[in-house]
């Protein structure tokens, strides 16, 4: 199915491992918000409201939740600084590192997705072409 794949490989045990490794990918992974925040995050640790600005239209609940679950998988770091007032911030951990391929790889095929997509749109009369998708 893949073109990468060694049809010598593909068994039925390496098919289950594989689709058994991709799903506990995506569940850690899961939702629109987790590989954009880590991304955020990249240039430095940021404040909340930094986090939030950078993202544009995520809720603070949901940012919160994002943010909880990424520091429980290792991804994230939350530190309070003793400052009057106290700040927090949040930041990258080393192990977060590990996801630099998958996000490159992401970034690379959403490039050109998006290129593929608008090229084919054909656009309507009376109707603009928008950015989305």
């Amino acid at each position: 199915m893949f073109p990468h794949t060694d049809p010598l490989i593909h068994t039925p045990e390496a098919c289950t491992a594989s689709i058994n490794a991709v799903k506990d990918a995506l569940y850690v992974l899961n939702g629109k918000w987790k590989l954009p925040l880590i991304v955020a995050l990249s240039n430095g640790p940021k404040r909340f409201n930094d986090i939030q600005r950078a993202l544009g239209d995520i809720t603070p609940k949901i940012l919160s939740k994002e943010l909880k679950e990424l520091e429980l998988n290792e991804f994230v770091e939350r530190k309070v600084l003793a400052d009057i007032p106290l700040t927090v911030i949040y930041e990258l951990t080393p192990y977060s590192g590990s996801l630099t391929f998958v996000i490159d790889e992401l970034q690379k095929w959403g490039k050109q997705h998006r290129t593929r997509i608008v090229s084919n749109r054909k656009q309507l009369p009376d109707q603009p072409m928008t950015d989305k998708l």
